[in-house]
């Protein structure tokens, strides 16, 4: 007769709330900065605080499709500010300032596609 060890009691497991993003009031909006850089190969989403030191979330279009040739698309920067706006949720973001930007310099000043 073979006589087992009992079992062995599982330990309960406490799960600690984590609050991401800044401590506010209800009701309070917290700005955030979208940088957008629209050019004519691709599309940025950049999200960072007042300062523009701390960045909270960073997309690109071409992080959203497949093909090279659409990472400047209207889609891709729309896929791309969506998952942007998803992750700003999250962290509590409520209010946005938007700084467009495009190519400059010596070449053009157009914003591309992915700007519309």
């Amino acid at each position: 007769v073979l006589i087992m060890a009992p079992r062995k009691k599982e330990a309960k497991k406490q799960e600690e709330v984590v609050n991401l993003g800044p401590q506010v009031a209800e009701g309070e909006n917290v700005f955030g900065v979208a940088h957008i850089y629209a050019s004519f190969n691709d599309t940025f989403v950049h999200i960072t605080d007042l300062s523009g030191k701390e960045t909270i979330v960073r997309i690109t279009g071409g992080m959203k499709v497949k093909a090279d040739r659409d990472e400047a698309s209207p889609y891709a920067a729309m896929m791309a500010a969506q998952d942007v706006a998803a992750r700003c949720k999250e962290l509590g973001i409520t209010a946005i300032h938007v700084k467009l930007r495009a190519t400059g310099g010596t070449k053009t000043k157009t914003p591309g596609p992915g700007a519309q």
